[in-house]
């Protein structure tokens, strides 16, 4: 059940507060009864009520009385104040990354031959979108068949917005689609594609009919790859990511006369 603690009152300030509501004016020796907050504190738990605009005061009064600001105002600031702290914290939180990420990003190695992989819709999506936000110099995407990178929906904006964060950071973008996976989308999802992307003068979408499978090629160095369903194959299945730069060369090879062939992606 919510209490007013959950806005940040203490419990004397809590109590306080709702004995003014039920007995306005009061002294503070009269709200220390009906409260129970001790009379040593009770006070001090006046004075920041008032601090907090859920009590006033009449000074002209001996001894001084107090009433409280009704609940509907008194929470609209308690909530307020709430807002502001989270906000505040927000900023505080997103600083602390970007000093940390100029901390943590040098000296991280990348380690020749290293796989790992992931079972699941959910974890694969999040093994790629990790791996895309890695990305400073250039990646290759390649879907030749239906797949969910490209399909309508939360997974599909997703990958979107990594490539868009990629682009933000200086990496070129090249995007390689086969026309069975073309004739699986609707028109309004290549339209998203390209008014998020393809202005961007470093991506670039084509199509061509000599691409099979799903993979990205990031940096030079890595290598995400889809595994279909077999049951379902527009639901990912696993995903293999793969830290070989020589692998990644040999796919590149495959890769670069199949992208000189292709045709520029139209959505017209």
């Amino acid at each position: 059940m919510a209490s007013l603690r959950d806005l940040g009152l203490s419990e004397y300030e809590a109590r306080a507060y709702r004995a003014l509501l039920d007995d306005s004016p009061s002294t503070a020796k009269e709200l220390s009864k009906s409260s129970d907050v001790p009379m040593g504190r009770v006070y001090d738990v006046l004075k920041d009520l008032e601090r907090r605009g859920l009590a006033r005061s009449q000074a002209a009064s001996r001894p001084k009385k107090y009433v409280a600001v009704e609940p509907e105002a008194a929470l609209d600031r308690l909530l307020e104040a709430k807002r502001d702290e989270l906000s505040e914290q927000e900023s505080q939180y997103e600083a602390a990354v970007d000093e940390l990420e100029g901390d943590l990003e040098a000296g991280v190695p990348t380690e020749e031959g290293f796989w790992t992989a992931v079972v699941g819709p959910e974890e694969s999506a999040d093994l790629l979108l990790e791996r895309l936000d890695t990305a400073s110099e250039h990646v290759i995407t390649v879907a030749g068949g239906p797949t969910p990178q490209f399909d309508v929906g939360e997974y599909g904006d997703e990958v979107a917005a990594a490539l868009q964060r990629a682009l933000e950071r200086g990496a070129e973008v090249d995007v390689l689609l086969g026309p069975e996976l073309i004739e699986t989308l609707p028109n309004t999802v290549l339209k998203r594609y390209e008014k998020e992307l393809a202005d961007h003068p470093a991506f670039e979408v084509r199509t061509t009919e000599q691409v099979s499978g799903s993979f990205h090629l990031i940096d030079g160095v890595e290598a995400c790859i889809e595994i279909p369903n077999p049951l379902t194959p527009r639901d990912p299945f696993a995903m293999l990511d793969l830290k070989d730069r020589a692998f990644t060369a040999d796919v590149r090879e495959t890769f670069d006369p199949r992208w000189d062939d292709a045709e520029p992606l139209t959505t017209d």
